[in-house]
């Protein structure tokens, strides 16, 4: 279940653009995300399971993380800030235990990433 709370509420894949007219957002790339959540973070192994069907199936439960985040960094947040909350949602919505310092690192290199990819996307409109 996607996180709520102390890091606000789930968005959906429509984010306003920060310090501009709320009329106009930036669309944000699912896939680009899931890319960027496979690539760093996959904390339960979604890209090693070998049954495409069913990794396909369990991608949506990275979503919902990973458009948080997206949000939390168009609203002014750290990256550490974002890791921080990938690492609570490893720990408490996951059940996974506390993260290593590995862990937190590709929670960290996760929030980096989709600052990097959220600045490319702002710079296009």
């Amino acid at each position: 279940m996607a996180a709520a709370g102390r890091y606000g509420p789930v968005v959906s894949a429509l984010f306003f653009k920060k310090s501009c007219d709320m009329s106009k957002h930036a669309e944000i790339d699912i896939d680009a995300l899931r890319k960027i959540g496979w690539d760093h973070w996959d904390p339960i192994g979604i890209r090693q399971l070998d049954d495409s069907a069913w990794r396909n199936n369990a991608a949506d439960e990275y979503d919902t993380y990973l458009l948080q985040a997206a949000n939390m960094i168009l609203q002014g947040a750290t990256c550490e800030t974002v890791a921080a909350y990938l690492d609570d949602i490893i720990s408490d919505a996951m059940a996974l235990g506390p993260p290593s310092e590995a862990v937190h690192r590709a929670s960290l290199l996760t929030a980096e990433a989709i600052s990097a990819y959220l600045q490319v996307d702002r710079a296009s409109f």
